[in-house]
């Protein structure tokens, strides 16, 4: 399933040179991230509750192309390339109409409340197959 979500540019994610500050990038696709968790219609909160287990990012590879300023309007693309067991392998991109801003790649995993390796719930494996 692939997923767009909207972010504007407030003054606040800008730095000193008026553009955003690159580790809201990081910022704005976990939001992205969650956003789209929600539109497969499944509830964390409920997750760590029942199953015992979260998501949390393990690695992220990042390029950032060209910079978004204040009040710009951006969109997060999500897609997953690859699910497994218990890793949760996505491509993000951050675009400002027809221009690349920044793009990711992001392993997500999910682990025990303790931080121990878990496998996804089964509910969630078939949503993203």
């Amino acid at each position: 399933m692939d997923h767009s979500f909207p972010i504007r540019v407030y003054y606040e994610d800008t730095d000193m040179a008026g553009i955003v500050y690159y580790a809201n990038y990081l910022r704005y696709i976990e939001r992205a991230r969650s956003d789209w968790v929600r539109a497969l219609g499944v509830d964390q909160n409920a997750m760590r509750e029942r199953d015992g287990v979260v998501f949390v990012v393990r690695r992220v590879e990042a390029d950032y192309l060209a910079p978004a300023k204040f009040d710009d309007e951006l969109t997060v693309r999500t897609s997953t390339t690859s699910v497994s067991g218990a890793r949760l392998n996505m491509h993000q991109e951050v675009w400002r109409g027809e221009t690349l801003l920044f793009q990711a790649e992001v392993l997500v995993v999910c682990v025990t409340e303790a931080g121990g390796p878990a496998r996804l719930p089964a509910n969630i494996r078939q949503k993203l197959h």
